[in-house]
């Protein structure tokens, strides 16, 4: 399980840690306690500890431990979670009496709980975040945190199962964002040797699936195949089981943690931004966390926050969800007084839940009528629903847990109408006379006034529900949903199509906005799609599974006939090609793409490609990298966009690239040959598009003069001895460049578009080499452009056929332009 995330982590962005041997204090012995602000900090200067006080609010303090060199304090342990220490000026973590111990005054707050010893002790904090109690003389290891991890999995650290005592290590939530002390969700290894997360340590809700010997993977956890970044290992005999990881590289700052919303988290440090950002993280879902909510709280995926409580309750501790822990979930704001009158109880429809669990079922078949009678009649019935479909009756009079708001026409087929039994004066149409009374709908039949009265409400509620969820849903394969829109409800998000963002061979695209979440989207109108209706929505679905932090995310479609669109998220920066190729004023020039960030660019964009070629259940070829298909966030962080519209539009591509501007200059050389496309076609665009990163201009530039072809200079460049390496960069950035992050861009770049598929390398190895995993070889001079250097002739091909592409002019070397042009040229189409 914890594998997916370190799968993915080869997608991370590379943070290069200045480490060096600090002369800080790492060690606590009889000579030196910890107190007040003091902190050891590890001979490397990863990790630091000492007391902290987590949150902006909290009063309380406890000894942990965080990266040292963030400029956001990350804690990954915590000695005390459940006693905090209230004064860190009287309280002192010192070796006393055989241990490593907490004391606040003389409260013994927390202790390694060894047996006492005689021999001198000291605890040294360790480069890779293990703080290691040990005898002075033998330096053995009598105690150390590695074996009581709390919510965050460090590398080294080993989670395992005793199958002697038949327990599980575990890693457990924090409570909220300012109480450390264990949640409810834990992270344990079982005996059948998968890893499973769990809800107060009973209810499972996710699990890795079994470990796989011969694929050396959890069967769950396909993603696991393709790794290069950490070292795996997995350790079974018949006493314990436990699986570990270790890094190739320490220059990734990532952790693995069981967040407080009950998910399992995979994150990266973005030094440029000082942010961490989430890559991953499983259940996906928020609401497929069991009992996310608390009790009679309703989880939705579709708003924020997750969790609301319903008309006529209140959050039981409105300070605890501030803090977003919802475990109390919510209780009513008027207590229930037992009693069978509808003046004084009445019940409150849910439609379209997700029942809640552990219901209890009343015998004998049952209408809706009679099902509210029993529960009306029953003091500790706390709320019921009949299920049509068996016609039974379900009531509930424990806490009502697992509570889901889902969308008309899911695809679970377990959406039901909730009925929650409320005081008459909490319900939304409840009114007060005189008497106290609550008012009546004067219903036609007096004789059955009292059930016509519910079923009416029932039904008004219903039908303004129906209106509010008007968009359908399809599930997908992974339980999440994509939205399906009408094209009318389209039309009008785009304001008729109005502001157009861009357009290419798969249709135009527009910005709009949703209404009901105020968010904006951009919608794609493909062109020329032929598929039915059937096979179109079953390409769109898979497409919609396909998630990843650099990729841009699919949230609906529709399909109408002839109309088909494709809804994704909205990219504030737009695309890759507007920041690069915009001629900009002296005023505009900071809004230049600097290096750091270019090369942040060029490293996400090739772990989303790695992701697409790799992790996915099928291979998927992107057919299309240029600049116009790599879109930036708000933060400039690189998405791919159009990955998987290929299979749209068929393998025929011939309409697709004689409408793409520029796509043309991006092309492998096997597109023109005619033989079958693989995923090293994106990487020969993919170190066309490198280039222009490098150069901030297209590689095809034409004058009345000559055409420039900018790969064929870099390639020169390269591959020459004491070349000037930084006469490739883009001028605006005025020499302000990595110098070696440059070289390992070209050389990459080189050996991107070789001409043979096997020369290339694949993106995960791209993505190893730039994070400076694997070192990277001169390249061969690709045989392509070594014919532009020595035949004018090619310069023909290139100008005519893809109006892009050709050499500089510097390289040009003698030659008689007769027929020899001619046969060049066609070698050149060969190859190109």
């Amino acid at each position: 399980m914890v594998s997916f995330f370190f799968t993915l982590s080869s997608f991370f962005f590379f943070f290069p840690l200045s480490i060096h041997v600090s002369s800080a204090v790492d060690t606590i012995s009889a000579n030196f306690t910890l107190s007040c602000d003091q902190t050891l900090v590890s001979s490397g200067g990863t990790f630091e500890m000492g007391f902290f006080a987590p949150g902006t609010t909290s009063s309380n303090f406890y000894i942990g431990m965080w990266y040292h060199q963030l400029s956001q304090q990350t804690v990954v342990w915590v000695a005390n979670r459940d006693k905090p220490v209230s004064d860190k000026n009287t309280s002192v973590l010192k070796i006393s009496n055989g241990n490593l111990v907490l004391l606040e005054g003389e409260t013994l707050l927390w202790s390694t709980g060894l047996t006492s010893s005689s021999s001198p002790l000291k605890a040294v904090l360790l480069d890779d975040g293990n703080l290691v109690l040990t005898d002075e003389y033998s330096n053995s290891a009598l105690w150390q945190s590695f074996d009581h991890p709390g919510d965050t999995w460090l590398p080294g650290v080993k989670i395992r199962f005793d199958k002697r005592t038949k327990k599980s290590q575990r890693l457990t939530s924090w409570k909220n964002v300012e109480d450390p002390s264990p949640g409810l969700f834990s992270l344990e290894l079982d005996e059948s040797t998968a890893y499973k997360i769990l809800w107060n340590g009973t209810t499972q809700y996710w699990t890795s699936g079994a470990w796989n010997g011969q694929s050396k993977i959890f069967d769950l956890v396909p993603e696991m195949r393709r790794n290069y970044i950490y070292n795996f290992s997995f350790f079974s005999d018949a006493t314990e089981s436990y699986f570990t990881y270790t890094v190739y590289n320490h220059a990734n700052v990532s952790r693995l943690t069981l967040d407080l919303s009950g998910q399992i988290k995979q994150l990266s440090w973005l030094d440029n931004v000082k942010l961490w950002n989430l890559f991953w993280s499983q259940p996906r879902q928020q609401c497929k966390v069991y009992a996310y909510c608390g009790s009679f709280g309703i989880c939705n995926d579709e708003s924020q926050p997750f969790c609301r409580c319903p008309h006529g309750l209140r959050p039981k501790s409105q300070r605890d969800w501030d803090l977003q822990d919802y475990s109390a979930g919510c209780v009513r704001k008027t207590e229930l007084q037992c009693s069978r009158g509808d003046d004084v109880i009445q019940f409150l429809p849910l439609p379209n839940v997700k029942l809640p669990d552990k219901s209890e079922e009343v015998s004998g078949t049952k209408n809706l009528t009679v099902c509210r009678s029993d529960c009306l009649r029953n003091c500790s019935c706390e709320a019921y629903a009949h299920v049509e479909s068996s016609n039974r009756c379900l009531v509930w009079s424990k806490d009502v847990l697992n509570l889901r708001q889902l969308e008309e026409d899911n695809s679970e087929g377990n959406n039901n109408t909730f009925y929650l039994r409320l005081s008459a004066s909490d319900m939304p149409s409840a009114g007060s006379s005189s008497s106290g009374k609550s008012n009546k709908a004067v219903i036609v039949g007096g004789a059955v006034l009292g059930s016509l009265g519910v079923i009416a409400l029932v039904i008004l509620v219903v039908v303004s529900l129906i209106l509010r969820y008007r968009r359908r849903q399809v599930t997908k394969s992974d339980g999440s949903t994509l939205a399906v829109f009408s094209y009318r409800e389209l039309q009008n998000a785009t304001k008729n199509f109005s502001e157009k963002l861009g357009g290419g061979g798969f249709g135009s695209v527009f910005k709009g906005g949703l209404q009901e979440d105020s968010s904006d989207i951009a919608v794609k109108r493909l062109e020329g799609i032929s598929q039915g209706e059937k096979q179109f929505r079953t390409e769109v679905v898979t497409i919609g599974t396909i998630q990843h932090v650099n990729l841009v995310r699919l949230r609906g479609f529709c399909s109408e006939g002839n109309k088909k669109l494709l809804v994704y998220d909205y990219m504030s920066n737009g695309s890759l090609d507007s920041h690069l190729f915009t001629n900009q004023t002296a005023e505009e020039k900071k809004t230049v793409l600097g290096w750091k960030l270019r090369y942040q660019i060029a490293l996400g964009t090739a772990r989303g490609l790695a992701y697409l070629h790799d992790e996915c259940r099928d291979c998927i070829i992107h057919c299309d990298i240029k600049p116009e298909n790599i879109l930036l966030d708000s933060e400039f962080g690189p998405k791919v966009g159009d990955f998987g519209l290929a299979k749209l539009v068929g393998r025929d591509f011939s309409r697709v690239l004689t409408t793409m501007r520029g796509t043309r200059g991006y092309l492998a050389p096997e597109w023109i040959s005619g033989v079958a496309i693989t995923a090293k076609a994106d990487v020969y665009s993919y170190g066309m598009m490198l280039f222009e990163l490098v150069s901030g201009r297209r590689n095809t530039e034409q004058s009345s003069e000559r055409v420039r072809f900018f790969p064929c200079l870099a390639a020169t460049v390269v591959l020459t001895e004491d070349g000037d390496i930084r006469s490739l960069l883009d001028p605006r950035l005025e020499g302000e460049v990595d110098i070696e992050e440059l070289k390992r861009a070209c050389k990459v770049a080189c050996w991107c578009i070789q001409d043979e598929e096997g020369h290339r390398p694949a993106m995960s190895q791209v993505v190893q080499i730039l994070e400076g995993v694997l070192e990277v070889n001169p390249p061969p001079f690709p045989r392509s452009i070594q014919a532009l250097v020595e035949n004018d002739g090619s310069m023909v091909f290139f100008t005519e056929f893809s109006s892009s592409s050709t050499h500089d002019s510097s390289q040009k070397q003698s030659h008689s332009p007769s027929s020899s042009s001619s046969s060049s040229s066609k070698k050149t189409t060969e190859n190109v």
